[in-house]
């Protein structure tokens, strides 16, 4: 029996099944076999009348876009394919990221309290070549999702929004004044918040292989020593596999959560998810110090992120936009999922509100809500400079000698360029800092990298890290703008407020500390 099949065999429920079943689609995604649905049709005739603004489909997330959309008077609802009930597992982000729940007043604060069940600090990042940083207040906070979507919940119907529960999506047919959903649903627009298989995205992408993988796996077990620090980003082994292994670990209420992660390409003969996760366990031991034996598994945790360069993901449909991880809206670095949504929350929400007052709700006009950002693609080469070719021959330990040297140069530049970069932002100056730092330090170092990235690669990603500098001087520029800009049209307003959103985000001027 492997380690395996010995520990998810402790937990309730079919949890190795679980896995297999995910490792099963992931081969079909790596061997271009995924499903093409084809659940978006389109109808010349007029609808006359609609009965929502807005439908969301998919819930745990949708929720959130949901209560945020529906506390600005529009009559909203939420269908969920099953009953919309959050996960055990915590979802980790830092405490300045949940303050949109406050401003957007979907919590108070003694609510926001609550959804709070682990915080500390502080968190290393660490690697074998031996630079060792610490943060704090990063990643530090582990919300309840079960708590935080009840609330949300109670809130959204308290406001005149309507969950339809075990009401899975299955078509929509887009018609000149609206969309209607299962045929049933009628509405000004659907909101597609279904997550990365959603199949209006499936349809969209048209089969196309994602351009990288993110694969993730780990538990939720007691019986560590006890250690009230978390770790974001470490590695303590070379690449084995073809893969550089990456691990997380937090403070969770019930023990302590890690994670074991990897990026690679979309190649058929990479390892699979039950592979890994037998790496995960063999490895444990030696990164947390303890033997497996001692351990109390509560819950574990697999799964796989696509990315693709065509992201955000732009819809051929009127009336239809995809949201959070539909859209592709995030790093290739990142899980995407809460912390994704959350960044983007207020700016979709304001931007969904006025696309529905100036009645900018065709294909052209929505995709601006999901913009082209600067500040997502530079990480493209951040993701192939952790990763490895499926047969490339690299040092093995090139990878860890890289982020050791980037970190110890992000340290000493201190916390405004090291703290954004934790959290998926990049910013123009704190890159171009960094960028100059390591290569002035280690120039054999960055010469060794340009083979394993590639010089075609290298060439494109100079023309967004330009890019990343435009858009935060044009976002700069546009504040200064704002006071004329009240006097134009509402609908030219509209074009405006998403170029504008285009040019902060873009840029990374969304954070705030």
């Amino acid at each position: 029996m492997s380690l395996t099949q010995e520990v998810l065999s402790q937990l309730p429920g079919d949890v190795l099944g679980g896995l297999r079943r995910a490792d099963s689609i992931l081969t079909s995604l790596k061997s271009g076999n995924a499903p093409l649905p084809m659940v978006v049709k389109e109808n010349p005739q007029t609808l006359n009348i609609v009965d929502w603004d807005v439908v969301i489909s998919g819930g745990t997330l949708g929720i959130l876009i949901g209560c945020a959309i529906v506390s600005r008077g529009l009559r909203v609802a939420v269908i969920e394919r099953g009953i919309l009930r959050g996960r055990e597992q915590e979802w980790n982000i830092s405490r300045h990221e949940l303050q949109v729940l406050l401003e957007l007043d979907l919590l108070t604060s003694e609510e926001l309290d609550q959804a709070i069940v682990t915080e500390y600090n502080p968190a290393r990042v660490s690697f074998t070549a031996g630079t060792e940083v610490w943060v704090e207040n990063v990643l530090n906070i582990g919300v309840y999702p079960v708590y935080l979507l009840e609330t949300l919940k109670q809130r959204f119907l308290e406001r005149g929004g309507k969950l339809f529960e075990n009401e899975p999506f299955t078509e929509a047919v887009v018609h000149p004044d609206g969309v209607v959903v299962n045929n049933q649903f009628k509405s000004r627009l659907l909101i597609d918040a279904m997550g990365n298989f959603s199949p209006i995205t499936q349809q969209i992408r048209q089969g196309v292989k994602p351009d990288a993988l993110c694969m993730v796996v780990g538990t939720c077990a007691s019986g560590f020593p006890e250690n009230h620090s978390g770790d974001l980003l470490l590695s303590f082994t070379e690449i084995k596999n073809q893969c550089q292994y990456f691990w997380e670990a937090f403070p969770a209420k019930d023990g302590r959560t890690t994670y074991m992660f990897t990026y690679m390409d979309a190649e058929p003969q990479r390892i699979g998810l039950e592979a890994f996760f037998e790496e995960y366990l063999r490895l444990m031991p030696e990164y947390q110090d303890v033997k497996l034996q001692q351990l109390d598994f509560k819950r574990a945790l697999f799964g796989f992120f696509p990315s693709y360069r065509q992201s955000p993901l732009k819809t051929p449909f009127s009336r239809i936009l995809p949201v959070g991880d539909s859209s592709g809206n995030q790093s290739p670095l990142s899980f995407g999922g809460f912390g994704a949504m959350m960044r983007n929350l207020k700016r979709l929400t304001l931007a969904v509100d006025e696309a529905l007052q100036t009645n900018q709700l065709s294909a052209t006009s929505l995709s601006l809500l999901q913009p082209y950002q600067p500040s997502l693609t530079v990480t493209w080469l951040f993701q192939k400079a952790m990763s490895v070719d499926v047969n490339q021959k690299i040092e093995l330990n090139q990878i860890n000698e890289l982020l050791s040297a980037v970190f110890a140069q992000m340290q000493q530049l201190g916390e405004p360029v090291l703290k954004p970069f934790l959290q998926d932002v990049v910013q123009f100056g704190g890159l171009t800092k960094t960028l100059l730092k390591t290569s002035l330090a280690h120039p054999g170092l960055i010469i060794k990298i340009i083979p394993q990235v590639g010089l075609i690669t290298l060439i494109d990603w100079t023309r967004h890290y330009i890019n990343l500098g435009v858009y935060s001087v044009l976002f700069y520029v546009s504040l200064m703008l704002e006071p004329w800009v009240k006097n134009l049209p509402s609908n030219y307003q509209y074009y405006w407020h998403r170029w504008v959103d285009a040019w902060k985000y873009g840029s990374g001027n969304d954070y705030e500390e």
